[in-house]
């Protein structure tokens, strides 16, 4: 890497060099005062503060969330294959104080029986939250609802925002929703395959407005 940015330098006519160095730096790291070699010095200041503000954050998002995130799971499994405290962790992390745990565990295991009785067993968080009663099972919807908005990664959201700017341009600054909503998922889901007639019939399926 440090090769490629001599190499960039050189270009660019510029020279890497080894900033002033103090006996104790107060907003970035501290290499020791006889570091001579540009590359030693940017391997301490920047690239291993950058690996380890990058671990750290893989650590915080995938492995400090693991039981609450697994208590998602407990929603759709077996009732034998429920976890206990994947399912707490994920009541406490997402509702209020004040539910009772005992509630939510038996309000858990009405859910379980519901889906044991279905022949047809929902495919995603959406058919599941048809099939939700939220009289008899307020703390289950309130969960699926989460489920259902929380991105796969960051880049989901940001994916979408960037498609957005490509299709709103200056000249279609006054189109409608639809037609705004349909472009921009055209412009997200572009390798899907999909043929004109399949495009005619899903339209002749529709009842004219």
């Amino acid at each position: 890497m440090f090769i490629e940015a001599q190499k960039m330098a050189e270009v660019l006519d510029f020279k890497i060099v080894v900033k002033r160095l103090n006996e104790r730096q107060i907003y970035r790291a501290n290499p020791p005062i006889s570091i001579e070699k540009p590359e030693d010095y940017f391997r301490i200041i920047i690239c291993i503060p950058y690996i380890e503000s990058f671990i750290n954050q893989l650590e915080i998002r995938f492995l400090e969330h693991h039981n609450i995130f697994k208590g998602f799971h407990c929603l759709f499994a077996e009732i034998e294959d429920s976890n206990k405290t994947g399912f707490e962790s994920l009541v406490s992390f997402y509702l209020s104080p004040s539910t009772v745990m005992s509630s939510a565990h038996n309000e858990l295991k009405m859910w379980k029986l519901k889906l044991a009785r279905l022949n047809e067993k929902p495919s995603n968080v959406i058919d599941a939250l048809r099939l939700y009663n939220l009289i008899v099972f307020p703390i289950i919807h309130m969960l699926l609802k989460i489920l259902s908005t929380l991105p796969i990664s960051t880049a989901t959201p940001e994916r979408m925002f960037s498609n957005l700017k490509r299709v709103k341009t200056y000249l279609r600054n006054t189109m409608k929703e639809d037609r705004l909503n349909g472009l921009t998922m055209l412009s997200i889901y572009c390798g899907m395959p999909l043929t004109a007639e399949e495009v005619i019939d899903e339209l002749g399926r529709k009842q004219e407005n």
